[in-house]
């Protein structure tokens, strides 16, 4: 019995399996072959899109979530909307929901934009339509305020979560997944983009990064500790450095995490297994086992 095989298991147990991800290719592609007839005249069911979210940046866990995915619109379409008069960038999305209506019935717009969200039996596609920059990243549409453009760079999202995990020999990807799990568990009122960059401000930093799983119960207290300590401050997104505030209404539900994730590290050091157990499903419920 170790830490290592509880935490092995515990991420065993939320990773998505092949058929999750199979469904969800299915569903992207069926979404981004409607688009790309309308708008490219192709047949292609892949080109001008990629997964983004927790798909593109490799953080998924089961049961899966959303199916983010960006579809790069040709600049003609950009051109003929900028002609027009009053919200341009709802009236674009509206578009874009009749050409997928048509195919889904039940397709519609969530909040402000950017999102044209596409039903399905299992899970959803978000589609975030976009206009590709030539210095990189992407104009998404934002219906507040009259309308605008704002600039989102998702390659550059993906690649500061992929170098940090190369930096610490996989620790990365594994606490954001078991910290969305947490999320999820617990009810906690934290953006998924947010513990992302959280876990990376934090690892960089954290004195075991790229320790084997035998770390993890450390990773997991040690994490809590530094997050608690970033409430109310900044956090910038990578490719933009969009200032986003992470404010406070999750930190009581951390204060409560870290304190039974200190009395699971004291339990997991004595070897008293099922006590340790017993607080870290209190965290992230019966997907971490309770013995190891």
């Amino acid at each position: 019995m170790s830490v290592s095989d509880r935490f092995t298991k515990f991420l065993t147990n939320i990773q998505i399996t092949d058929d999750q991800k199979s469904k969800g290719a299915e569903r992207r592609q069926a979404v981004v072959k409607a688009l790309n007839s309308h708008y490219w005249g192709s047949s292609s069911d892949t080109a001008n899109s990629t997964y983004v979210g927790s798909w593109g940046k490799l953080t998924r866990i089961r049961p899966p979530r959303d199916v983010d995915v960006l579809f790069s619109l040709p600049s003609t379409t950009y051109d003929r909307f900028q002609q027009r008069t009053g919200n341009k960038q709802s009236q674009l999305l509206q578009e874009v929901k009749g050409v997928l209506a048509a195919q889904f019935p039940n397709t519609s717009i969530r909040g402000d934009g950017p999102v044209v969200l596409v039903p399905f039996s299992a899970y959803n596609v978000e589609l975030i339509p976009a206009f590709a920059l030539q210095g990189g990243g992407h104009w998404i549409a934002m219906t507040s305020g009259g309308g605008h453009y704002k600039k989102a760079d998702y390659q550059a999202e993906a690649g500061a979560i992929s170098a940090s995990n190369t930096a610490s020999n996989g620790n990365t990807r594994d606490l954001i997944r078991m910290m969305k799990c947490w999320q999820a568990y617990c009810s906690v009122p934290m953006k998924s983009f947010h513990i992302e960059l959280t876990s990376t401000g934090f690892l960089s930093g954290w004195e075991y990064k790229g320790k084997s799983k035998t770390y993890y119960d450390w990773m997991v207290r040690d994490y809590l500790t530094y997050l608690i300590s970033q409430a109310d401050n900044d956090v910038f997104a990578p490719g933009t450095n969009e200032l986003m505030g992470l404010g406070s209404a999750w930190k009581s539900r951390a204060e409560t995490a870290l304190a039974r994730a200190k009395k699971a590290c004291e339990y997991e050091a004595n070897q008293a297994w099922g006590n340790a157990g017993d607080e870290w499903q209190k965290i992230f419920g019966t997907d971490i086992p309770k013995y190891p």
